[in-house]
């Protein structure tokens, strides 16, 4: 007969057990130990397969205490409901209703313009509120080494910059060039304006006008597309029609999350 050996460990220095979740499709939770974080996708045969906000999956035994659930550790079960077809983003990652925004992170991402940043929130709103990034509009970088120096990037506070027409010989890149902090990261895409990176398909059009240079670029557009000159209700027509990121082109999609990579890392 098997002796009996009481546990004699204290009370107080037990191990409580965690609360146990079930996965249900679409809980968003993190690996202990580790810095994965993703939405549950699937859940089977004793395992639980994630899905991060780049798409990449991972499968993962459900183990007793094995994650996090908004900073706190629980148990996975089994899901209460059969998996679905996941939603998603606009962003194209996979969403998470009634997630909550995260407080806010030190880091930030600037980029130029309010048409920049609308156009930013549009398409990646729901992904910069559950990281708890927060985006912020400068009008103009002309005086973006002392923006920098005043917001003073450390390795726990972050600056990612978006920068229009940021092309070789640029008046744009000399400046980017004269921020050398280890702790920025600047990256930009080839158009005149942020308009420029919206899918000419997504618009009805052929192909975005070409302006002469020396002529407001904006107004160009409007005059040539048979558009009022008012370029405020002109932006909001062509940002009413983004309604994910299949409507931008791949060197705005790139850059964005590229700075969205370096602010969360």
């Amino acid at each position: 007969m098997r002796e009996y050996s009481p546990d004699l460990t204290p009370q107080w220095k037990r191990a409580k057990p965690a609360p146990e979740v079930p996965a249900d499709p679409g809980l968003v939770v993190e690996l202990a130990g580790t810095d994965f974080c993703g939405a549950v996708v699937a859940c089977e045969a004793g395992t639980v397969t994630l899905e991060d906000r780049f798409g990449k999956r991972r499968v993962f035994p459900l183990e007793p205490r094995g994650f996090l659930l908004e900073g706190a550790v629980v148990t996975l079960t089994r899901p209460t409901r059969s998996p679905a077809a996941s939603a998603r983003t606009a962003s194209g990652s996979v969403a998470v209703p009634g997630a909550r925004a995260r407080v806010a992170r030190a880091g930030r991402i600037y980029v130029e313009g309010r048409h920049d940043a609308e156009l930013v929130e549009r398409v990646w709103g729901d992904d910069l509120r559950i990281e708890g990034v927060v985006v912020e509009y400068l009008e103009g970088i002309d005086d973006l080494p002392a923006i920098v120096a005043d917001f003073a990037p450390a390795p726990d506070a972050r600056l990612g910059i978006l920068v229009d027409h940021l092309v070789p010989g640029s008046k744009e890149s000399r400046i980017a060039a004269s921020v050398t902090s280890p702790d920025v990261l600047i990256v930009g895409h080839p158009y005149v304006d942020v308009w420029q990176a919206v899918k000419p398909a997504a618009l009805g059009i052929e192909a975005w006008p070409v302006v002469p240079r020396g002529k407001d670029w904006k107004t160009g557009v409007c005059r040539a597309l048979g558009w009022p000159e008012n370029t405020g209700a002109a932006w909001q027509h062509i940002l009413s029609r983004v309604t994910s990121y299949k409507d931008l082109e791949p060197t705005l999609l790139g850059a964005v999350e590229h700075l969205i990579d370096h602010v969360t890392a």
